[in-house]
C-alpha cells in the first residue's frame, strides 16, 4: 500500500527561526518553502525533512532522523564539529567508541542533537 510512496522525517521544534538556521546553515540542507506559517521544509538528497513548531519539541528520547553518509562519515563529523555541533556519547552493549563515532562490527554511527534536543544520527550505511 505505501511501498510506492516517499516518506519524510518530521521533527518538532520550538522555534522555526532556530531550526532554519541549524538545518540549513549548520547541516547544509536546502530550505524549501512550504507555504505554512509554522512548518519549514528541507531537501536532503532524494528525501525531505519537515520541521514544525510544537510545545512537545525535544521530548523524543530516540533518534528522530538518520543520514546514511557512507565513507564520508569521518569527514562529515569533523566538518559538523567545526560548525559547533556537539556529538553525543552513549555506552551501548557491543559497541566501542573512537572519538565521536560508535562502532559495532562494520556499522559506524555518530549521534548529535538539534537546538531543541532532537536526536539525529549519521551512519556509514
Amino acid at each position: 500500500m505505501l511501498n510506492g510512496h516517499d516518506a519524510i522525517a518530521t521533527i518538532a521544534v520550538k522555534s522555526l527561526d532556530k531550526a532554519r538556521q541549524f538545518y540549513a546553515d549548520t547541516l547544509g540542507l536546502e530550505a524549501q518553502e512550504t507555504g505554512e506559517k509554522s512548518v519549514a521544509g528541507f531537501k536532503s538528497g532524494r528525501s525531505s525533512l519537515m520541521v514544525y513548531e510544537s510545545q512537545f519539541a525535544g521530548t523524543n528520547k530516540a533518534t528522530a532522523a538518520t543520514w546514511v553518509v557512507g565513507a564520508d562519515l569521518d569527514a562529515i563529523v569533523a566538518a559538523l564539529k567545526e560548525r559547533g555541533v556537539t556529538f553525543e556519547h552513549y555506552d551501548l552493549p557491543g559497541t566501542t567508541r573512537r572519538g565521536d563515532i560508535h562502532e559495532a562490527g562494520s556499522t559506524r554511527v555518530a549521534w548529535f542533537k538539534d537546538p531543541d534536543g532532537n536526536i539525529l544520527s549519521l551512519v556509514n550505511g
